[in-house]
């Protein structure tokens, strides 16, 4: 095998057939072809926005065969025209001086030069094959993402699990959705979120819970503004967010009481009758234990554990109380906390006790994070099976090897550890390699120092993005180079379970290739190569998927393909093939979960506008949801003598996006917010503290200290702290505490203090 790029690309094409002719038609075979030959070179076609859950769709416009401007989409019912800042920049941060082009290998004096593909992915082999001989094959893992289409996250993880003998692998969405999937599992038998955004337009009454959705989600809040029936909005956050300043009812309740809040409020309904005791008769378990529980719940201890008053409590039962479509809504201020599946359960139990699901303007219902999270949650391989299977589940395992055409033995019969736990496998020494793909831990994940520590013991660490300079890049012992948004294809699955496509409308820069390319190349080079012979593109492989969702609850065979998709804007999961039921159908369960009962037809034609759980039917094995509580917990790191504060951390403006690595590309969005951290304090502590708006301090925690500037504020409550979790150095400060049901990092809560800087 020669070095040359040239003979890559005629190895791959031997190897693979048509696999990659289609991303190979340019010298050097890089995945380097021309926008494909069913757009026309000056056409406008559209695709799926690759920042967050949302799922808008963007009109591309092409010039010569290559994109060249974007605008919103109207006719989508995600986004109906509307785009946020990020969406409007999403070409432009493409453009960048710092993407990858080419692979980069660190040499013996430890810096990181170009080398051909050739060698990159021998050494890639080479490396990890030599750490499994070494220390067993279990000694090497990955770090997904879900900012990747699903395909492309399906092929990583078939790959890495039955082709390379990897059994631990995680995805980034074990820092943002984890909580809301086992909450889902357990309360409803499937991870199922059960809205459509048009909720937001049909409620009376929305209930935001740790939710600031003006500035995490700004279509969906757009959303909220076009509801025309003067909703009620209940902002639950301890903070004066964007969100709650337009809220009928902000409850700035104490950091992480939540829980009490929630059975308090479920108390007074059930005192008041204000129920619907047929719902709970026909379609629930456990509601007798539930309303004696939640007696301990007075009026007087919830009042003092969350800080509210009595009667604004009294206030937020009966708002939920006199809607009659009233909605649930959470986001990362439930999901990334010690208790956050609990907490996530006690939102639904509310929607549960009154009715408020599977009706237009109702539903317990989560908002995902990442453009993918939802593909991730189903079609990654890390947490799941592919199509939603259980990985310990012998009649899963035999149907996806017959659908892959695999033997049965080559799918791992246990789940890979949480992300946390490949961590602490790396500490222990355990892991020695370590794949990190579309993903930044050494900014993002908790407690940084740390984090980088433990990544800097590894024998052997591969990163693969789209720019070389990311934190996790730097520390890299090889860089595989990736295309972006707009340079591959495949498909994205949003919030509300809403399937679009991704278009390929431009060229990836230098050697850049997609990561379906990468992986199909690292398959060849590991000796695995014909198991995936019929992955031969994405849409073939979202084929492949189609089968493996069959008979499940979130079964796609009825979808044909990619223009299927594209001509009714995008399809919601289930749509089962062979339906003939007319508009509104939902799914029906029957027979043990475990096996997952195939839902009945939904539509020969699927409308744009679909909930679940319309008939009261749920996916546990007898058709009911289930009722589930606990004691909330306090706070795992409270205030003290040294660290008097509470810290809080969430998003900090439309304009900035996780650890920034694409934001922070664009002129026109880094104008859009300060170029540096900063931390929010109430003017009572500043005065006390003896610091001023814009003066620099020091924020500190038991695991860091980091320089911010001062930004005075009566947003944040006496004794708290906020910081915009976008900036490099913030998770020095954040502690490394996690849920016990779904692993979920706790970013949201610990104590530190602020000083003036010297």
């Amino acid at each position: 095998m020669t070095s040359t790029a040239t003979d890559i690309g005629n190895f791959f094409h031997q190897r693979t057939g048509p696999l990659t002719r289609e991303l190979l038609r340019e010298p050097g075979g890089f995945g380097l072809g021309q926008v494909p030959g069913s757009l026309k070179p000056d056409a406008t076609t559209t695709s799926i926005c690759g920042y967050c859950s949302t799922g808008c769709s963007l009109n591309i416009h092409l010039k010569d065969g290559q994109a060249v401007s974007l605008t919103p989409s109207t006719d989508y019912p995600v986004n109906l025209g509307m785009a946020c800042p990020k969406g409007w920049e999403a070409l432009a941060v493409l453009d960048s001086p710092d993407r990858a082009t080419i692979p980069l290998l660190k040499d013996e004096s430890g810096k990181l030069q170009p080398v051909e593909w050739d060698l990159a992915l021998r050494t890639f082999s080479e490396k990890f094959k030599t750490i499994q001989e070494k220390h067993g094959t279990e000694s090497v893992a990955f770090l997904s993402t879900g900012q990747m289409p699903t395909e492309e996250m399906a092929l990583l993880g078939a790959l890495a699990k039955f082709g390379m003998g990897i059994l631990h692998g995680d995805g980034n969405t074990r820092q943002c959705m984890a909580t809301s999937v086992v909450s889902y599992k357990q309360s409803f038998g499937f991870d199922a979120p059960p809205y459509t955004y048009q909720d937001f337009e049909e409620s009376d009454v929305i209930v935001l819970i740790g939710s600031n959705l003006c500035i995490a989600h700004p279509i969906m809040w757009e959303r909220v503004m076009r509801n025309p029936h003067s909703p009620e909005i209940i902002v639950v956050d301890p903070r004066m967010t964007e969100t709650a300043m337009n809220a009928t009812q902000h409850l700035p309740l104490a950091p992480k009481s939540d829980m009490a809040l929630l059975y308090g409020v479920a108390r007074i309904l059930i005192e008041n009758g204000w129920v619907d005791a047929d719902f709970i008769a026909e379609s629930t378990n456990g509601f007798a234990e539930f309303s004696s529980y939640v007696q301990n719940y007075s009026l007087e201890r919830v009042s003092s554990e969350t800080g509210l008053p009595a009667a604004e409590i009294e206030r937020f039962a009966r708002l939920i109380h006199e809607g009659k479509r009233v909605s649930f809504w959470w986001t990362m201020g439930v999901n990334q906390s010690y208790q956050g599946v609990r907490t996530a359960q006690a939102i639904i139990n509310l929607a549960l006790m009154t009715g408020n699901i599977g009706r237009p303007g109702t539903g317990a219902n989560s908002i995902t994070g990442q453009c993918n999270a939802m593909g991730s949650r189903l079609f990654s391989n890390t947490t799941n099976l592919l199509g939603g299977h259980d990985f310990g589940n012998d009649e899963h395992r035999k149907k996806v090897a017959g659908v892959l055409g695999i033997d049965e033995d080559l799918i791992p019969r246990e789940a890979s550890w949480a992300y946390h736990e490949i961590f602490e496998g790396i500490l222990r020494g355990k892991i020695k390699g370590l794949w990190v793909v579309c993903t930044n831990p050494a900014h993002s994940w908790i407690n940084q120092t740390q984090a980088r520590d433990i990544l800097d013991r590894l024998d052997f660490l591969v990163v693969q993005d789209i720019y070389h300079n990311t934190e996790t890049a730097q520390m890299a012992d090889l860089v595989l180079p990736a295309a972006g948004w707009a340079e591959k294809e495949g498909t994205f699955i949003n919030s509300e379970r809403r399937i679009g496509t991704l278009k390929k409308v431009r060229k990836a820069p230098g050697q850049a290739l997609a990561d379906f390319s990468i992986f199909k190349a690292v398959a060849e080079y590991w000796g695995c190569g014909d198991m995936f012979r019929e992955w031969t593109s994405p849409e073939a492989t979202f084929q492949i998927l189609k089968e493996c969702s069959r008979d499940t609850p979130c079964d796609i065979t009825g979808i044909e393909g990619y223009r299927m998709l594209d001509e009714h804007g995008g399809i919601q999961w289930p749509f089962a093939g062979g339906g003939v039921s007319g508009e509104g159908q939902r799914e029906e369960n029957g027979g043990e979960a475990e096996s997952f009962p195939c839902p009945s037809a939904l539509t020969s034609l699927p409308s744009q506008q679909r909930r679940l759980f319309e008939n009261g039917k749920f996916y546990h094995a007898d058709g009911r949801a289930k009722f589930l509580f606990e004691d909330p917990r306090p706070l795992t790191e409270p205030p003290s003598e040294r660290f008097p504060f509470v810290l809080l951390t969430g998003r900090g403006t439309a304009s900035q996006w996780h650890t920034q690595t694409r934001t922070k590309q664009s002129a026109v969005l880094r104008k859009l917010y300060p170029k540096n951290a900063y931390v929010e304090i109430n003017p009572g502590d500043a005065r006390r503290i003896g610091i001023s708006h814009n003066s620099r301090v020091i924020v500190e925690s038991q695991r860091g200290r980091i320089l911010a500037s001062a930004f005075v504020t009566h947003g944040v409550q006496p004794g708290q702290l906020f910081v915009p979790m976008h900036y490099e150095p913030v998770n020095q400060l954040t502690d490394a505490v996690f849920d016990p049901y779904s692993k979920q990092p706790s970013y949201k809560a610990c104590a530190a203090n602020v000083i003036p800087a010297a």
